[in-house]
Order: C-alpha cells, then structure tokens, then sequence
C-alpha cells in the first residue's frame, strides 16, 4: 500500500511580465491558506512520511507552513511532467505516503492519469491536497481518492 499526497501552492502574488515566475512569493491569503492546510496534514499524515516540493518559492513557502523535514526537487518545477512527478515519488511502488508538494497543471494530470481521467478533467485548486491511495485488492491493484481537501473548508 502506497499514499501519494498532492499539495498545490497556496496563492501566490502574480508576477510582472518579465518577473522570474519561480520567484514568486505568497499572498497574505497564501499563507493563511498553506497555515491551515499544514495544520490538517499535521493531524493525518503519517510517520515516516516523504516530503518532496518544488523549489520555486511560493511551493517551498507553502511547504514550510508544515514544520517537516523536505526535499526540494527540480523534477517538481511547473515544466516538469507527470511521469516525473511519479518516477520520483516512486508510485506506486513505495511502501508508506510520499506528499508531494507542487504545481498545476502536473497535480492534476497525476491525479487525473491515476484515476483513469482525461488529462485536462483535474484542476486542483491552489492550496488544496489530493489523497490518493494504491491499494492490492485479490489479483488486482487500484487506486482509492481517500480525501480532498480545500483550505476554504478547514
């Protein structure tokens, strides 16, 4: 059994037209969203839980809010593809949970290709978390969306 948790960035301040994109920092809102969405993942994550994000700013800022140890990782960069994100995550042959904290569209098109989605059918709303779980039930493995989760709702 495998938990792969998907965390998009909290809001984050738009950038001018020739402003580096991953230096982009979170809104007053961004950080009361990554505040509160950490603090639901402090109650429910699991112990030796793997952290992995993005290193662009506003992810790490988002991650930073849970107070864990993390990764940062280059494959997590919004040019990145979902193969990646999967490859490093080890999906789905890791044992325990892996948060992987990151961006849109790539969330979404894991999230969309783990549940057997169109690619473009997920949009994971920044400061939201995906919980996706694969399972082996008798002779066959799938994949159970266990929670989604919202800031707004918390």
């Amino acid at each position: 059994m495998m938990d792969l948790i998907l965390w998009r960035h909290a809001e984050a301040h738009e950038g001018a037209e020739d402003f580096d994109d991953l230096q982009r920092v979170l809104t007053p809102r961004g950080e009361k969203q990554a505040a509160r969405m950490a603090a639901w993942l402090r109650r429910h994550l699991p112990d030796g839980l793997r952290v992995l994000a993005s290193p662009a700013l506003r992810t790490e800022q988002t991650v930073q809010a849970l107070d864990r140890k993390y990764k940062l990782r280059a494959e997590l960069l919004p040019n990145g593809t979902p193969q990646e994100l999967l490859e490093l995550a080890q999906w789905p042959h890791a044992k325990g949970a892996v948060l992987v904290v990151g961006h849109q569209p790539v969330l979404g098109q894991v999230a969309a290709q783990l549940l057997g989605m169109q690619a473009g059918e997920c949009a994971i709303r920044k400061g939201s978390v995906w919980w996706l779980r694969q399972r082996q039930r008798l002779e066959h493995t799938e994949t159970v969306l266990l929670t989604i989760q919202t800031p707004e709702f918390l």
